[in-house]
This record gives C-alpha cells, sequence and structure tokens, in this order.
C-alpha cells in the first residue's frame, strides 16, 4: 500500500514507524540514532539510563540524569536530520526530573505510559517537545485528554496505542490479557481514534494515533494504518539488529526462544509484564527474590514487600546476566531468528508495507 509520512506537529518521519523505547539500557542513544537515520522516530528509555555511570550505586539519580542527556544529545548528533524522543514512565520516582532532563538533552518528543501522565503538560510548559500518551482503553484515552485540556488547555500531540500482545509492562489486568480477542481490542481501538477526533477538532489540530503491541512486518504496519491508525510502534523487532545497545547475550535470548517461553510475569511496577521465561522468571513463580538494595526507582515500590527488585533484574538482563536477569519482550520475540542492521530492518518493514 501507498503510505504517508508520519507527521507529529512539526515533526516528520519519512517512514511511520516508532522504535519503542526499552529499558533498561535496551535502546539508548545507538539504537535510537540508526532508527531516526532510516526515517523512523528512535527512543531512549528513561528508566535507569545512568546504570553504567561510575556512581550509580552511590547517586542514581544524579547518574540518571547525566546519562539522559548525554544519550539524547549523542543521539542527536548522531542523526541531525532524524527525530530523537524519551519514552519516561509514570510509575518513576524521579519522573518530574527525568522529564526536564529529557528536554535539556534535545528530546524531540515524550512517549509516556506505566500510568497515565495527567501532569506531563505542565513539566513541558515553554518547551516544543511534543507530548505522546499511552494508553490502554478508550476510557484511559478520555481521562488524559480530558485532564489535560481541562487543566492546562492542551491536548496531545501524538497518541500511542498499546495492545495486549505489547512487551514489557501492559495496561491491562493479568486475567483480561488472554481474554482480549484481536477483533474485540480492534473495535477499542477503532473507539479510541473517535474519542481522538473530537479533540483534534476542538483544537483543531492533527492528533496521530500509533498503533503498538503485536506488529511483526510490514503487513501488520499495513493492517494498523487500514484501521486508522497513522503510524506504529515497534520494539521486539529492534531487539534483533546490531545496533541495539544491548548485549549480545540479550539479544540471543530472543533468537534462542520458543513461542511457549513467552510468558507473563509480575512487576514491581504494579502491573503485569511480557518477558522470556528464564531461570530467574521461574524464581519469582516461587515467591519474592529478596531485595539487598533499594535503586527507588518505582514510586509504590516497597523493598520490602516487592517481588524482585525490577532494577537489578533488567540490569543484569541487559548486561549478559540472563540468569539472574528479566528479559522483557512482546508476544513474537520467538520469530525474531537473526541479528541484522537497522537498515536491513527497515528497509524490509517498508517493502512489505509498500507489497501490502
Amino acid at each position: 500500500m501507498r503510505f504517508k509520512p508520519l507527521v507529529i506537529g512539526n515533526l516528520t518521519a519519512a517512514v511511520p514507524i516508532i522504535q519503542g523505547g526499552m529499558g533498561i539500557g535496551v535502546s539508548l542513544s545507538n539504537l535510537a540514532s540508526a532508527v531516526a537515520s532510516c526515517g523512523g522516530i528512535g527512543i531512549i528509555s528513561a528508566a535507569q539510563p545512568g546504570f553504567n555511570e561510575p556512581d550509580f550505586e552511590k547517586d542514581a539519580l544524579a547518574a540518571n540524569i547525566r546519562a539522559l542527556k548525554r544519550y539524547v544529545s549523542a543521539a542527536r548528533e548522531k542523526a541531525p536530520e532524524g527525530i530523537v524522543g524519551v519514552n519516561i514512565m509514570c510509575a518513576l520516582e524521579n519522573y518530574p526530573a527525568l522529564v526536564k532532563a529529557s528536554i535539556e538533552g534535545g528530546a524531540q518528543i515524550i512517549i509516556s505510559g506505566a500510568g497515565l501522565p495527567t501532569n506531563l503538560p505542565e513539566l513541558c510548559k515553554g518547551s516544543d517537545v511534543k507530548l505522546a500518551p499511552i494508553v490502554s482503553s478508550n476510557k484511559a484515552a478520555s481521562v488524559i485528554l480530558k485532564v489535560w485540556d481541562r487543566n492546562y488547555g492542551v491536548t496531545a500531540d501524538a497518541v500511542v496505542i498499546e495492545g495486549p500482545e505489547a512487551g514489557g509492562h501492559l495496561g491491562f489486568k493479568e486475567n483480561d490479557i488472554a481474554a482480549i480477542d484481536k477483533y474485540t481490542f480492534e473495535q477499542e481501538i477503532i473507539q479510541i481514534i473517535k474519542t481522538v477526533k473530537t479533540y483534534e477538532e476542538k483544537f483543531n489540530k492533527s492528533i496521530p494515533v500509533i498503533m503498538a503491541g503485536g506488529v511483526y512486518t510490514g503487513y501488520d504496519i499495513a493492517h494498523m494504518l487500514k484501521l486508522g491508525a497513522s503510524g506504529v510502534q515497534m520494539s521486539t523487532r529492534f531487539v534483533g539488529t546490531h545496533e541495539c545497545d544491548a548485549s549480545l547475550a540479550y539479544k540471543n535470548a530472543y533468537i534462542n526462544s520458543k513461542k511457549e517461553d513467552i510468558v507473563i510475569v509480575k512487576s514491581p511496577v504494579g502491573m503485569p509484564g511480557r518477558a522470556i521465561k528464564n531461570s530467574f522468571v521461574e524464581r519469582t513463580f516461587l515467591g519474592n527474590i529478596k531485595v539487598n538494595k533499594c535503586y527507588r526507582c518505582i514510586t509504590k515500590c516497597n523493598a520490602a514487600t516487592t517481588p524482585y527488585c525490577i532494577s537489578k533484574a533488567l540490569i543484569n538482563a541487559v548486561q549478559g546476566d540472563l540468569d539472574n536477569g528479566l528479559i522483557f519482550c512482546g508476544s513474537n520475540a520467538y520469530r525474531v531468528d537473526k541479528i541484522v542492521s537497522v537498515k536491513e530492518l527497515m528497509d524490509d518493514l517498508v517493502r512489505e508495507l509498500s507489497e501490502a
């Protein structure tokens, strides 16, 4: 099919693909800049980006602020003509500071979920950064857009819809994930697009809707565009690239996984998540794993009662210690069978999209 560029305010991506923000450390400046250079939108994760900084163990916040600014700035320098943004979870303890650091680093768009980013416009006041809340239901979309309109007199620049097949944290109750069939969720997508349209009309601006979750091929992208989306957000495919910032062991975990290895896990964030079953995940099924150090990353996390330390688990994974690591993934992770360059992947997706 013939497709249009993805236009978000004054930003134009030649290819309607946003690379999802993957933390901790899976999508930093290397991956984001590569995607941006190929015409998509590259996204850096704001979840503990300073984990490799020498002072991270002593002062995680300072390390994270410094690293986040550096990664955003580096990605912008590597892809001067591209678009680079940041994904920031609302559940993060230092959410306002990370928003500020993203803007100071030069982020062109902030995508925010894992909760409702009701105060994001206030935190970004005076900047030109584009704002894209993540929702998983029409109810959530309605609440966010209504609050932004009422409290700040603004609306979203884009809306990202994450479906039940997405990776990492999911905006659904655990019992509902398997019960939501494709047709039912597509009806929800149509309702969200209708809700967004009312705010397009009120504010006289285009608000592109971006679909995420289970999008794997160019043919999947075409299907989402036919439903009314303006673009898609993809994460899983980009793990299988040379430019992905994760360790080779992390990437190989995707390549070596089977369909039955993809499971739903409990997260200290308070939401279910999707991950590759390994020895660490199996231990979480048996009970809580003692937390020896709290990094104060999640607002509502209590070190004494949390199932495990999600920061330590994700850091272990990205560094290659898979037996003690949590490997977040989308429902299609088992389909990744080789490592390619971002350019090869983007070219394949565009070819399939054009053929659809």
